[in-house]
């Protein structure tokens, strides 16, 4: 079965000066975000299949989203996110059928390569809430300018039988990073750490 989709959106970000300093070259987020009907709203499911192909489903649509947004070759993308509020209807578990066992493959082939986890984070919530989409490196875990975030909401969803699915892709990491850790430039891209 395929997502029943009510609403979607894209949402650049894209920060030009950081404590007074023009950057050389802006730092830019895009949120794709879906807000769909939850098929397992008020009743208790034990087979989650469906919200795992629609995370299948939702992977795709929103990772080729969020590049074409950022209006990036799917190599030129560095980091990425996934995050879902579910509708009070729901439970966490229907977020977490979507987010986890399919959605990353199809979001990492509009990404080009994405050997790192994909950071996730869920939540249940109401029209109006927000979440914060966690972001890594998409090839290395360890890349400390890539740790970050992208809070994302909308103010009519999720109703009570929905859920909202996020998708974050970026091309860069943080303005001005120096925390140290392992450099993009010195990433291997082997393991989905170094």
């Amino acid at each position: 079965m395929s997502a029943v989709i009510r609403r979607l959106v894209t949402v650049v970000d894209e920060t030009r000066r950081e404590m007074g300093k023009a950057l050389a070259t802006p730092t830019r987020k895009a949120a794709a975000i879906a807000v769909i009907e939850n098929p397992c709203a008020g009743r208790y499911v034990e087979n989650l299949d469906e919200l795992i192909g629609i995370g299948e489903e939702l992977g795709a649509i929103l990772g080729g989203m969020a590049v074409e947004a950022l209006g990036i070759q799917p190599s030129r993308a560095e980091g990425y996110g996934k995050a879902a509020i579910v509708g009070e209807n729901g439970e966490w578990e229907h977020a977490a059928a979507i987010l986890h066992p399919k959605l990353g493959a199809p979001l990492r082939k509009a990404v080009e390569k994405g050997a790192a986890l994909v950071p996730s984070a869920k939540k249940m919530g109401g029209p109006g809430s927000r979440i914060d989409v966690p972001l890594g490196h998409k090839d290395a875990a360890f890349v400390r300018s890539h740790f970050d975030a992208m809070e994302v909401g909308l103010p009519d969803a999720p109703r009570a039988n929905e859920i909202l699915v996020a998708v974050v892709v970026t091309d860069s990491g943080r303005p001005l990073p120096r925390v140290g850790g392992l450099k993009k430039e010195e990433i291997k891209g082997e393991d989905g750490l170094r």
